[in-house]
């Protein structure tokens, strides 16, 4: 008995939308991968031209301020936070003990001037003494010359009795006296010219006031000056204050740090790059920096300006030891200094220690690696402490000029 013939089998018919839906998932992965593939490649041809670190922190010149010389502190004119501009008063110590010293040292160096003053009197009365004794010296040779006479003529007459011998020997006697006194004359001649020539040694080529004497003396009244006067510390910039650890009372010693002021407008930026990372960059480049104390939408223009001499770890507390049986390679960082630019430093103000991320525009590679000679003049200088030099000079010149009478003695 034959079996029913069937009918062929034909595929299940797929919905329409099915299809749509798998040519728009393939769509969409292709345009996924389209748009990595482009951004890779922007983010490629980028990054050819720049080097951009987040190892990058704020930098500048922290001011210690600490005494020159050792004292109480009686007055404190400024607290953290401050503004303070170059010369005004920070700290006071007590001056008591240094305006003593500074006294003494005056009345010191006023008698050195009236004692190099007699130094230079003494030369005209030892020259009038030598002149008095060169008249002793005729006055002596006339004597003599007299006694030797009276002699002569005695002694003609004693062959025939005119004359005894006993005013024979007064007449040889006085010869004898007065030549006596010639050389005392002449020994006081001499004894005149030595003092007036040791006196002038102590005088020669010199006047009152450039004497070695009165310059001890001066000396020593512009060491008290200094130290009265740098009883009270200064600022030496333009700053704010931070870090007072100063308290009224407190006796403090020479170099002890009793606070520190920042200048913050002479900060840097010191971005700390890879060394792989080093190849492309070159002193002179253009960088773009962001500091997250004001976020992506401040962006800072700043300059390369050097880079560091050694990583991090080579002036480390404790640096690495290479030289062992364990060793794991590790990239070091180099500094690289950047210069900030002025204007913007002052409209959106920064502070020391701040965290950035700078980026390096490496197109131009016509810059050097390393600076070139420093330039002469210095890169940081205050003259707050010039005015205390002068001040000590013009002391010393009044108490001179108080105790000096005529010039040109």
């Amino acid at each position: 008995m034959n079996a029913p013939a069937t009918a062929p089998t034909s595929p299940i018919a797929q919905p329409a939308g099915t299809n749509n839906k798998r040519a728009k998932a393939l769509k969409g992965v292709a345009l996924v991968v389209l748009l990595g593939l482009a951004y890779g490649g922007y983010e490629w041809y980028l990054g050819r031209h720049e080097e951009a670190t987040d190892n990058a922190y704020v930098q500048g010149n922290v001011v210690q301020i600490t005494p020159q010389v050792g004292g109480t502190v009686t007055a404190i004119y400024a607290d953290d936070t401050d503004f303070v501009k170059a010369g005004q008063p920070l700290v006071q110590l007590d001056p008591a003990d240094a305006q003593v010293v500074l006294d003494q040292a005056e009345a010191n160096l006023a008698q050195a001037v009236r004692q190099v003053r007699t130094l230079y009197a003494n030369n005209s009365s030892l020259s009038a003494q030598v002149a008095v004794r060169e008249t002793d010296i005729a006055r002596a040779k006339t004597d003599l010359a007299r006694a030797t006479d009276d002699l002569n003529r005695r002694q003609s007459l004693v062959g025939n009795g005119a004359v005894s011998k006993e005013e024979l020997g007064h007449a040889q006697s006085q010869v004898a006296a007065a030549q006596n006194a010639l050389a005392a004359a002449q020994a006081g001649v001499s004894a005149a010219r030595e003092q007036l020539s040791s006196n002038q040694t102590l005088t020669e080529g010199t006047h009152v006031d450039s004497h070695p004497s009165v310059m001890v003396a001066a000396a020593k009244v512009r060491e008290a000056y200094l130290a009265l006067h740098r009883a009270a510390l200064p600022a030496p910039v333009d700053g704010y204050v931070a870090k007072r650890t100063v308290q009224l009372g407190q006796r403090v010693q020479a170099g002890a740090p009793l606070m520190s002021l920042i200048p913050l407008n002479q900060l840097w930026v010191d971005a700390n790059f890879k060394e792989v990372q080093l190849r492309t960059i070159r002193i002179g480049q253009p960088v773009l920096l962001t500091a997250d104390v004001y976020g992506k939408k401040m962006e800072y223009k700043g300059t390369v300006a050097g880079m560091g001499a050694g990583t991090g770890a080579a002036f480390a507390l404790l640096p690495a030891q290479n030289a062992t049986g364990n060793w794991i390679k590790v990239v070091q960082r180099v500094p690289v200094r950047i210069v900030l630019d002025a204007q913007q430093l002052a409209q959106n103000p920064l502070r020391v220690g701040l965290s950035m991320e700078a980026t390096v525009d490496v197109t131009d590679q016509s810059g050097k690696t390393l600076s070139e000679a420093a330039h002469p003049t210095s890169a940081v200088q205050t003259q707050v402490y010039a005015a205390m030099d002068k001040g000590a000079s013009d002391e010393v010149k009044k108490i001179i000029a108080a105790n000096t009478g005529k010039r040109g003695q």
